[in-house]
């Protein structure tokens, strides 16, 4: 063979540079191979950094941005607004609501001006994955986070600390965008779907331990110093992702060496492609059908983890509702959220066996909550919202995998883009002011609870038509200019592992 090509999913390292040199010396290089090859210098070279320690690195991250929602939400750092009673005696209020003097509405509020910056931030962030390096973007992003939840703690009123989330949902958006499509690269083909799982299994676990930590640092030295604390956690991986030799996606790197060489390219051609490809996205009904499902359910979900806390501790009087629901989050959403992607490898990871799993998992977990918030005792509460919120935290990994895999590879980035811009700006963005208002209308949590509920009830209806529908995993369907621009040259595999498995691997692949 005059140059290999690995396709094995096992194999997610580079060849050493030694192969590299024979293979290019038994055929002549032409023009645009050689301009590819200068971008060799973008993919790591050192075994250190293998696919399981990349995930582990998105993993930590993605657990940091969650740790910071939950935070806000809890009752540490969320707080109350002062109290006064008939007699006349006032108590003083408690964390931001105290100190803001917000009622129930723009409590709700903060939770959405942190999506609009996500919202705005990641489609912008999934064109530029096109011309600049993604890798490099990540810590575009992670810089901006780190500066904006350093301003949260500084915030001195309701528009400070508003304008400081919205900077927060920036910086989380190249993060959102373009993490799961590495992660589908360099997973092995039979466990894409648990990889997938343990990456948004960080969702929950970050929640939970939010609630603990912003319950437990809020108490005692603070609110703002909650955020001071996470910004300085989140700066090494902000540093790292300048520093650390920069990865290439699957399907983009025809696109960064044509675009490198045109310089000139004028904005048009920018956006007549950004508009060419939301065209293609929008018109595929696989694609859309499974956002809208995760619309109806993240409108839930939303408000379940700013209000949750709020909710439990008003209802059924629990004293350490942050730990409470903290602990039935981690416990639920990792095993909840592994158990889904193991159960839907299991199945043969197959669109319509997600859009399955989807349902199923949903409706259950759906009646489960709903009796649970019936039950007056607080055990049986407990007991039912633990098994609701174990099955519907099995849908993280489905639902993603099926974003990644109806589309071609080069879409991966705007169709992970355009998901979090929907499920947010008409879910969870939405959905935690609107509960606000609700609450404040009727002044009662259990039924404001058992009416957001109801919604999980569409989610699951909505993913049910997702198995009738003619699917196709295009995760392999490469773009038609990277196959007629690229053909022949190297597409080694982004991380390394150690030489022995390369050796072994590609002479098993030779005829």
């Amino acid at each position: 063979m005059a140059q290999n090509e690995i396709h094995d999913p096992e194999i997610k390292s580079q060849t050493s540079s030694q192969s590299v040199e024979t293979n290019n010396t038994k055929s002549k290089p032409s023009s645009l191979e050689t301009q590819m090859s200068t971008t060799s210098t973008m993919i790591p070279t050192t075994s250190w950094f293998t696919p399981k320690r990349l995930l582990a690195l998105f993993c930590v991250i993605n657990l940091l941005n969650y740790v910071d929602r939950g935070a806000i939400a809890s009752n540490g750092v969320n707080g109350s607004r002062g109290t006064c009673t008939e007699g006349g005696t006032c108590t003083s209020g408690t964390g931001i609501q105290g100190d803001f003097n917000l009622n129930n509405f723009e409590d709700g509020v903060l939770s959405s001006a942190f999506m609009v910056g996500l919202l705005v931030a990641s489609p912008i962030f999934a064109s530029l994955a096109k011309s600049v390096n993604p890798f490099r973007l990540i810590g575009v992003g992670l810089s901006v986070w780190t500066v904006a939840t350093l301003c949260c703690g500084f915030s001195f009123n309701f528009w400070s600390i508003s304008v400081s989330r919205m900077l927060v949902g920036v910086g989380e958006a190249s993060f959102i965008s373009l993490a799961a499509p590495f992660i589908d690269d360099n997973a092995p083909v039979s466990q894409k779907t648990a990889w997938l799982a343990i990456f948004y299994m960080c969702i929950p676990t970050g929640y939970a331990i939010g609630y603990v930590y912003g319950g437990l640092v809020g108490s005692y030295i603070g609110w703002r110093s909650a955020f001071w604390i996470e910004s300085v956690l989140m700066l090494p991986f902000a540093i790292a992702g300048f520093v650390m030799k920069p990865l290439q996606l699957k399907g983009e790197h025809s696109t960064l060496v044509l675009i490198s060489c045109k310089n000139s390219a004028k904005m048009y051609d920018q956006f007549s492609r950004f508009f060419n490809d939301m065209k293609e996205l929008l018109g595929d009904k696989v694609y859309v059908v499974n956002v809208l499902g995760y619309i109806a359910y993240n409108f839930v979900l939303g408000a379940y983890s700013y209000w949750g806390p709020k909710a439990g501790y008003n209802i059924y009087h629990m004293t350490d509702a942050d730990l409470i629901f903290g602990g039935i989050t981690i416990v639920c959403g990792i095993l909840g959220t592994i158990a889904g992607g193991l159960v839907l490898d299991f199945m043969s990871n197959t669109l319509p066996n997600a859009f399955k799993l989807l349902s199923i998992t949903t409706f259950i977990g759906a009646a489960f909550c709903f009796g649970a918030f019936l039950f007056r005792s607080m055990y049986g509460f407990l007991v039912l919202f633990a098994i609701g919120e174990l099955l519907v935290f099995a849908t993280q990994g489905p639902v993603n995998y099926v974003s990644l895999h109806c589309v071609k590879p080069s879409l991966r980035p705007l169709s992970m883009a355009i998901s979090t811009v929907a499920i947010h700006i008409f879910g969870d963005v939405p959905s935690s002011p609107l509960v606000g208002v609700l609450q404040d209308c009727i002044n009662n949590w259990r039924t404001t609870a058992l009416i957001l509920t109801s919604i999980l009830f569409p989610a699951a209806g909505i993913w049910f038509i997702g198995i009738f529908l003619h699917s196709v995993d295009r995760f392999n369907e490469d773009d038609e200019q990277q196959e007629s621009n690229v053909e022949g040259s190297s597409t080694m595999p982004l991380l390394q592992v150690n030489a022995g498995e390369i050796s072994t691997s590609t002479q098993s692949q030779e005829p």
